[in-house]
């Protein structure tokens, strides 16, 4: 579908990152989904990657061939897309469902957040799963999906006022108006739900399923089936064909 389009303005919020990339920031995610998906597909020579994260797009060129004038005044020349029109535009990713135990012993936080949200702990593991989410984001560990967004009524939870030294790998967090993944032992500060018995990354073979764009739907298992998938990976079996819900 073709979308609205007018020239960047030249005051567009873009600046270095590093000697080899520029990041540029838009009002709001679906314009840099689009802006981003136009610039892929015309693939100046120069360009080596993009990056897509919330409403920033990071823009990696071969500094051997182009210089940063050069990037900038280019991408100051493509086509701005309207905010509006840019809402319709589908999403690139796959949409996966990822099972999760919101039971003892994976959900130590789930009584607090059931309290911070005036909810009993059922209606938090209702709402958790009621939308499709959008990964926004990979970071800070490799393959740590920022998912987006909560429901309403889950929004605003607070992070824990001393992290944990290391969260168990398949921990579900929530914070703020995102809830996330941790795919390895690594130390964090968000309000633990649930576990998912998958591996979501290897760093062995370097297995990254989840990637910027995807949608991910959450579905409750009980402890008898956390143990029964524990240890598999989130291969294809676990991706869905059709996207029940639109993307938050």
């Amino acid at each position: 579908m073709p979308h609205a389009v007018s020239p960047l303005p030249p005051d567009l919020p873009l600046v270095p990152l590093g000697d080899q990339a520029v990041l540029v920031a838009w009002p709001d995610e679906a314009s840099a989904w689009v802006w981003a998906e136009q610039l892929r597909r015309r693939a100046p020579p120069w360009l080596e990657d993009v990056v897509v994260a919330y409403v920033s797009v990071g823009v990696f060129y071969d500094a051997r061939r182009v210089r940063y004038a050069e990037v900038r005044d280019y991408l100051l020349s493509l086509p701005r897309p309207d905010s509006a029109a840019s809402q319709s535009f589908p999403l690139p990713g796959r949409l996966w469902t990822i099972p999760v135990c919101y039971q003892e012993p994976f959900a130590p936080d789930l009584p607090q957040v059931a309290a911070q949200s005036g909810l009993t702990p059922e209606e938090v593991i209702r709402c958790h799963q009621s939308v499709t989410y959008t990964v926004y984001a990979i970071g800070f560990v490799p393959g740590f999906p920022y998912l987006g967004y909560l429901p309403p009524s889950l929004q605003g939870v607070s992070r824990l006022a001393n992290p944990r030294r290391e969260v168990p790998p398949g921990s579900v967090g929530v914070a703020g108006k995102q809830t996330g993944i941790y795919p390895l032992p690594r130390p964090g500060g968000w309000r633990l739900i649930g576990r998912t018995p998958l591996t979501i990354v290897d760093l062995d073979d370097a297995f990254f399923p989840l990637a910027v764009g995807d949608r991910v739907r959450f579905q409750a298992i009980d402890p008898d089936a956390f143990a029964r998938l524990h240890g598999r990976r989130l291969d294809t079996s676990f991706r869905t064909a059709t996207d029940p819900g639109s993307a938050n």
